[in-house]
């Protein structure tokens, strides 16, 4: 075997990255050459191993190399990925990470801290703000609002108080606390021990609510006493006296939205209270001396919520017009440098987002473009740049934009590698890795590294046919059976918007970035409709957020609605593909029913992994343990005792056609469906997934490593497999995210089938692909934020496609006719 040293010495000069054995998840010992200072495409099919490649062994043995120089107490400090499964990789520069993930989920993280475009914008007031006449000057600090300077004292920079009322704690008054009066206080048994403890105080809880004293119902509502009193339980005489402590209402729906760890019961105490933008500062969240300081005649608060293009045309005046005075000079550096990093993110089409904006309300392809536009200031030279499908999200408008924006990162003197499904953004690279040729276990392999148009002559990739476009195929539109019109919404940038959207049919919602698309249809036709998400039990980040609409017409005729965005199907990795779909309830209860188990005395619950029986007692149904590390990072290891299947021995002694329950979950859902046919609510369901191209998932893949587009198809097969009675409106907020052209086929005939049972679907879509295959469009625009918010085309795919007032026209024309996207 030839030395390191030996293999550097050949490599390290020919300008190409090397990899060698690489068997990262599901690459198969793959050997690649990879060019540097060159945008390269990583593609295939979903799950093929593309990502393993590109972040999880390319970034990840970059990122360990880089860490290995760093003093062993100092990487402590350092979150690290894992050291990849790989034999060797030489040429190897370092690497930036570019990955679709959501930003924090805390209001206080916005666009501009995000991007520092706040540190500037501070300093900016500051040092160059109008102050009142005798006002001394702010440091820059009091210009935050997460800041002990800078936050309202009152609603410490949030914003918005909130408060409660006697109608808002007690919704019927007719009512008794017998019979619920008080719907704030808790339910089940700490609901009966506070009505308990009520009665023990003396008060009569038979009779209305509003029949008691004003003084009584303000005690029990409002007050701050707890007093603790003991009480002998009401009809049972099992249970022995207690000392129990009372809580009013309101007192206990602020201890649950300040301390509970539970986000249903934080959003369920929520619903009680009333929330209103704090008085003392009208909502903006800053002190009153920081709004007095002005900038072009604006404050901080109306600087940071005007859009970024907005900012720019603001900003031109001052960055290129200085006198060379000295506070001149100051307005003008600062302006020049805010409005050269604004330019950036307005290249990347998010000019209509404004510096206030929370994160978790950006998308994650909004994210990513964020961190692109940082990184392109950041000047850096001779880096790897991996980026997981930057073209999520983006209209195709924002498509060419973004190819300069990358061109620019490589002229810079760096490598540019893109994770992409979008052929306009492929074609458009200088050379394509092709990963396949399917997913899971049948993929795995690099089919083809080389320039673009050679992966034509490569039979066995599924890339190849989507490289030139085909005309779209022709069929017969369905007409609409009825209606729902909304008159009047407002929300966001929508403002006295009436849309109708026809039932019965398959609709698409285009629209550049920040048109108002998601406004539209996931917050102001789902309120209208009166849905929730999928599960009834799931809550929107936006879940506080309505939309007012003046009139709602033909919303009686749906039955039920479903709104399935991409949101993780669980929190934790106790959540996988077998217990979202509900399949492994009936796979548990086969395993019950096994002889060894009826022996046993086995029930259904002994082969969760979640409760105690039947679960690995040493990782507690986790299947690995973090080993702590001294002077290191700690890291993650299997479990001593299961080995990493999460069940005990004798649990796992239990079998079905010879494989144990542990061995069932390492079944990919392809496999599963042969093994588990004679299970027919498993079968059914496995059915499903593989058909919305899921076929390569685990069924034990927790949710926590799925990518947004793969935990929304599974939201989809778990509804496409329930047999359902009545109408449906399904809402799908870009379904196509992270999809192969050929996986966005199969997706587009399920929803095709869900039609063709008498439902309707409304998609918010960029894919021209999933748009032309509708029946009809709703195109919004024609710019975003600001400039848009309106309806500026509808009708069938045909008719907006020669609608010279739309800007997805000219693209579907082209996804039509089978043209390449310039």
């Amino acid at each position: 075997m030839e030395s390191i040293a030996q293999n550097l010495n050949t490599a390290k000069h020919d300008g190409f990255i090397h990899v060698r054995g690489a068997n990262e998840n599901n690459l198969d010992n793959v050997e690649v050459r990879i060019p540097r200072d060159a945008i390269v495409a990583f593609t295939g099919v979903s799950g093929s191993g593309k990502s393993s490649l590109a972040f999880g062994t390319i970034f990840a043995e970059s990122q360990r190399r880089f860490l290995e120089s760093v003093a062993p107490y100092a990487r402590r400090l350092i979150a690290q990925g894992h050291s990849p499964k790989v034999e060797f990789i030489s040429g190897l520069p370092p690497a930036v990470a570019l990955q679709q993930r959501r930003g924090s989920a805390s209001s206080r993280s916005s666009v501009g801290t995000l991007t520092t475009l706040s540190n500037s914008v501070r300093m900016l007031f500051s040092r160059a703000g109008t102050y009142p006449d005798g006002a001394s000057r702010l440091e820059s600090d009091s210009f935050s609002r997460n800041t002990a300077v800078g936050a309202c004292p009152e609603c410490h920079g949030v914003g918005t108080v909130h408060s409660v009322s006697e109608r808002s704690l007690v919704p019927d008054p007719t009512l008794s606390i017998r019979e619920g009066a008080i719907a704030a206080w808790p339910g089940a048994w700490q609901g009966k021990n506070l009505r308990d403890i009520t009665t023990h105080l003396g008060y009569d809880i038979d009779v209305p609510f509003e029949n008691l004293s004003k003084k009584t119902r303000d005690w029990l509502l409002f007050t701050e006493e707890q007093p603790v009193v003991e009480v002998t339980p009401e009809r049972d005489r099992v249970a022995k006296p207690y000392k129990g402590r009372f809580w009013s209402a309101e007192r206990y729906v602020r201890h649950t939205v300040a301390t509970s760890k539970s986000e249903n019961l934080r959003t369920k105490a929520l619903a009680f209270m009333i929330s209103q933008d704090c008085v003392q500062c009208s909502g903006t969240g800053f002190r009153n001396d920081s709004l007095k300081v002005l900038f072009a005649g604006l404050n901080i608060a109306e600087f940071n919520s005007r859009s970024l293009q907005s900012l720019a045309q603001l900003l031109r005046p001052f960055a290129i017009d200085s006198e060379g005075q000295a506070q001149a000079d100051v307005i003008s550096t600062i302006s020049t440098d805010l409005l050269a990093r604004i330019q950036v993110l307005l290249e990347l089409g998010l000019g209509y987002l404004s510096l206030d904006r929370s994160t978790p309300t950006l998308s994650p392809g909004e994210m990513q473009r964020l961190r692109i536009a940082t990184q392109l200031r950041a000047g850096l030279f001779g880096v790897i740049y991996v980026l997981d499908e930057p073209s999520a999200g983006l209209h195709p408008a924002d498509v060419q934009p973004l190819i300069e924006v990358l061109d620019a990162l490589k002229a810079e003197g760096n490598t540019v590698f893109i994770v992409e499904h979008n052929m306009d953004v492929v074609t458009r690279a200088e050379w394509i890795v092709d990963v396949g040729p399917g997913a899971g276990s049948g993929g795995g392999q690099v089919l083809y590294s080389g320039e673009v148009f050679g992966l034509a002559q490569v039979e066995s990739s599924v890339t190849r046919q989507f490289l030139t476009p085909k005309p779209a195929p022709t069929r017969k539109l369905r007409t609409a059976s009825d209606w729902v019109e909304l008159h009047g919404v407002k929300l966001h940038n929508l403002k006295n918007v009436d849309a109708k959207f026809p039932l019965g049919v398959f609709s698409s919602v285009t629209g550049v970035s920040g048109s108002g698309k998601s406004s539209l249809v996931s917050v102001a036709l789902a309120q209208a409709a009166g849905g929730k998400s999928l599960g009834e039990a799931e809550e929107s980040e936006d879940s506080m957020v309505r939309a007012v609409i003046s009139q709602v017409h033909g919303a009686d005729q749906i039955n039920r609605v479903v709104l399935m965005d991409q949101k993780p199907i669980g929190r934790t990795p106790r959540s996988n593909v077998a217990t979202y779909t509900g399949l492994f309830d009936a796979v548990r209860k086969t395993f019950a029913e096994q002889p060894l188990a009826h022996k046993r005395g086995y029930g259904a619950g002994r082969f969760s992994f979640n409760v105690t029986g039947g679960r690995c007692e040493n990782c507690l149904g986790e299947g690995f343990l973090e080993i702590e590390l001294l002077f290191l990072p700690g890291t993650y290891g299997p479990c001593p005792q299961c080995h990493g299947t999460r069940y005990n021995e004798q649990t796992l002694e239990v079998e079905y056609q010879g494989k144990n329950i542990a061995e069932i979950l390492e079944l990919s859902v392809t496999q599963a469906e042969e093994f588990l046919a004679e299970i027919p609510a498993a079968a059914r369901a496995l059915a499903t997934l593989r058909e919305v191209g899921l076929g390569y998932l685990k069924l034990g893949q927790p949710a926590t490593e799925m990518s947004g587009g793969e935990a929304q198809r599974i939201k989809l097969a778990t509804e496409l497999q329930r047999q359902r009675r009545g109408h449906t409106l399904y809402l799908l907020d870009e379904p196509t995210t992270g999809l192969h052209p050929a996986d966005v086929q199969l997706l587009v005939a399920q929803l095709h089938q869900l039609v063709d049972q008498g439902n309707t679907v409304i998609v918010v879509e960029h894919h021209m692909d999933v748009v032309a295959a509708s029946d009809w469009v709703i195109d919004l625009g024609p710019a975003g934020g600001d400039g848009g918010g309106q309806i500026v085309a509808t009708g069938t795919p045909q008719q907006v496609a020669k609608n010279p007032a739309s800007r997805t026209a000219e693209f579907l024309a082209r996804r039509l006719a089978g043209e390449q996207n310039n």
